[in-house]
């Protein structure tokens, strides 16, 4: 069977375009845009401002459970809470982990 060298050429480009979209897309699918640049900035921002309030707070469960005048519930809830606060991107990614994202 005979073919016009017009489908060869056709077949040529298509796999040079095929080719071209194969190198260019996992480059396009890395890039940062800016709503991830935003974000992260956002958390860095938080997490600046979280840090001193944190000290702050452990200092005054301290100085109230010297005192003898906080119920542990509390202590124990907000050591949780400033745990979960600067753990949250380990844990933010294991949870994508787990579903493969």
């Amino acid at each position: 069977m005979i073919r016009h060298p017009s489908v060869l050429i056709a077949r040529i480009l298509c796999c040079l375009l095929c080719s071209f979209f194969l190198f260019v897309l996992p480059q396009l699918a890395l890039a940062q845009s800016p709503f991830d640049t935003g974000a992260n900035n956002l958390v860095t921002n938080f997490l600046t401002l979280a840090f001193p309030v944190a000290v702050v707070l452990v200092m005054g469960l301290g100085i109230a459970a010297i005192a003898g005048r906080i119920s542990w519930g509390w202590a124990i809830g907000a050591l949780v809470g400033i745990g979960i606060v600067f753990a949250a991107q380990p844990i933010v990614t294991w949870v994508r982990g787990l579903f493969g994202a």
